[in-house]
């Protein structure tokens, strides 16, 4: 499956819109976000849109805007982040790339799935896996993001042995099927929860009759990125997020 510019954008669109930052604003179109914790996603401007003249003078407005709240700036950058250039203006400024991610996308299609449950919200036992799986300095944060996500949602959480063991979230917007929050208990791991949850989660996506599934997983993550691909994803665009080397 080939995806095109547009196709590229929706999905970056959808992405920032699935998973939305504590305090937020609009800086020449980019989205400056801050969030607090260890996220770099919730802490850095998404840079789909712009809408100014100067990206110099924008870029200045950013890092004011950081430092007023004790934070190091932080940009997102994609294929089609505009300005274009932006990632080697970040370079020119000192800036370097901390983490690059990889969108992959599907088509979904209706499969089988086993024992997963499925509601509108993060429940308790949802909550305890999900959060029992990231780093520390995300729960908190995380945790209130969970009481943000926009509808139409769904939060899947598969069982093995009668035990939550795996979790994920969906959340529609503009045709993207975008999923976030896959995490699988210590003990499930290399059981097939995962997989279980990912299925009931295409199914779902189906139904809404969104045309496109996608997500976004850290480039160097192999057994996440085995996982997808087992599932039929393919690469749609890459991210990377730029931070001074001398914050």
């Amino acid at each position: 499956m080939q995806f095109d510019q547009s196709q590229r954008i929706r999905m970056e669109r959808a992405h920032v819109r699935a998973w939305p930052a504590l305090r937020t604003a609009n800086i020449e179109g980019w989205l400056w976000r801050a969030s607090g914790g260890g996220s770099q996603r919730a802490n850095s401007v998404s840079t789909v849109d712009f809408t100014g003249n100067d990206p110099e003078a924008a870029i200045d407005a950013v890092e004011v805007r950081y430092r007023a709240e004790g934070m190091t700036p932080r940009f997102q950058a994609f294929d089609e982040t505009e300005p274009h250039g932006l990632p080697e203006r970040l370079r020119r400024r000192g800036y370097r790339q901390t983490e690059a991610t990889i969108t992959l996308c599907k088509q979904p299609d209706p499969l089988l799935s086993g024992d997963v449950e499925a509601r509108d919200h993060a429940w308790d036992g949802w909550r305890a896996v999900y959060l029992g799986q990231i780093t520390e300095n995300r729960r908190e944060m995380n945790s209130r993001i969970l009481d943000r996500i926009p509808q139409p949602a769904a939060f899947f959480a598969a069982r093995l042995d009668r035990e939550l063991a795996a979790t994920a979230l969906c959340v529609i917007d503009a045709g993207c099927a975008v999923v976030e929050c896959v995490a699988t208990d210590t003990p499930a791991r290399r059981r097939g929860a995962a997989r279980l949850v990912m299925q009931a989660l295409e199914a779902w996506a189906a139904e809404q009759g969104c045309d496109l599934l996608c997500l976004q997983v850290v480039e160097s993550n192999g057994p996440a990125v085995a996982l997808y691909a087992g599932l039929g994803f393919q690469t749609a665009a890459r991210n990377s997020f730029w931070m001074p080397s001398d914050p």
